[in-house]
């Protein structure tokens, strides 16, 4: 690690971002709503000594209530903000954001992900060694399968399952009787594979009490129910885990560390799922450093991210450690990759990364909107 030459070093200069469309290879169909494009917001951040980082804020309306359109708004108060500020304060940068927009945090995590990247860029880093470097390993991904018709749904898990994925996480919620009948066409056709079940807020109680039900009836295996009701009835998270036997796994319910605290003080689920698109990244570590600590489980997820704001979601597992489920294939999901370098996939796992920061770059488009 460089020794700093004079404070100046770290200062934050000039801010670029602009908005990327990346088409989905399938329709992204969840319980809440449904997308064609990945619309999402790159920046990049030059630091004094030349040095430059990259981030990416990739709302999802229908699952955290942003859009591009606010990240874009939202963007340009934030970037003066950390102007002349230090990427090594990129913890209390990250505070201050999230006090001054608490309600954007995919805005937010795109520019701490650019200042936390150029840092660790100028320290010649990996940015999972400024995590600690705790679990440098190749790990693997599920897979998401949309909600879809039953062929679609079929042919599209027997695609992934050529490609070597054995955990598949299904879209569910949207109508129970459906969700059945392709969780059970899927497993006549797959052999030894299992479910997550991610509701997306989408179950009533009772709803997802069948659905579980009906998996165990036909010998479906379900590794985990993800959020299967709305994000406030922890009531009903408690008495699905009491009553399935399946573990839960908290994400909309947790949109901060106070919402994490929450949730294992009524003992509303077994894992959190960490997003640093929905906390930004600094809480993001706090969150998962409290539930490690709470004795609960990791997972780690995202939007309809590129392999920019995934590779910070990997540098954290890579990092700190400690994540037992991984769900960081959004990528696979898109149309092209409009970023080059960084981690990459072989089959369904991700594999390390050894150079500075994220290790990627992006090109910035012409019409790309400078902060200095």
């Amino acid at each position: 690690m460089q020794t700093v030459i004079g404070s100046l070093t770290f200062t934050i200069t000039r801010i670029e971002y602009w908005p990327v469309d990346i088409p989905i290879t399938d329709p992204f169909v969840v319980a809440t709503g449904a997308r064609t494009v990945a619309e999402n917001v790159f920046l990049r951040v030059t630091l004094a000594n030349g040095t430059q980082g990259y981030g990416e804020a990739a709302p999802f309306p229908e699952v955290g209530g942003e859009s591009r359109e606010s990240c874009l708004r939202t963007l340009p108060q934030l970037c003066k903000a950390v102007l002349g500020r230090s990427a090594a304060s990129y913890k209390e940068v990250g505070r201050s954001l999230s006090e001054q927009a608490c309600a954007y945090p995919a805005a937010r995590c795109g520019l701490e992900t650019a200042i936390i990247d150029a840092y660790c860029r100028t320290e010649n880093i990996p940015m999972w060694q400024l995590w600690g470097g705790a679990d440098v390993r190749s790990r693997e991904t599920d897979i998401t399968i949309p909600i879809a018709d039953l062929d679609k749904t079929v042919a599209l898990a027997r695609g992934w399952y050529v490609r070597g994925f054995r955990l598949f996480k299904m879209k569910v919620g949207k109508d129970v009787e459906s969700d059945i009948h392709r969780l059970e066409a899927v497993h006549r056709a797959l052999p030894g594979i299992s479910f997550i079940g991610d509701g997306n807020q989408g179950f009533s109680r009772r709803d997802c009490l069948t659905f579980a039900q009906e998996v165990k009836r036909f010998g479906g295996i379900m590794a985990l129910l993800e959020q299967p009701v709305v994000r406030d009835d922890l009531d009903s998270m408690v008495a699905i885990r009491r009553e399935t036997g399946i573990p839960v796994a908290a994400d909309e319910s947790v949109r901060s560390l106070a919402d994490a605290q929450e949730v294992v003080a009524r003992g509303a689920a077994d894992y959190i799922n960490i997003k640093i698109t929905k906390t930004g990244v600094t809480e993001a570590v706090e969150i998962a450093s409290f539930t490690k600590a709470s004795g609960l489980k990791l997972m780690i997820g995202g939007m309809l991210e590129t392999r920019i704001a995934m590779g910070c979601s990997f540098s954290l597992v890579l990092g700190l450690g400690g994540f037992d489920v991984l769900d960081l294939d959004t990528p696979l999901l898109l149309a092209d990759d409009p970023v080059t370098g960084g981690y990459r996939y072989d089959g369904s796992y991700l594999q390390p990364w050894s150079g500075p920061g994220i290790d990627m770059k992006a090109t910035p488009s012409p019409d790309a909107i400078t902060i200095e």
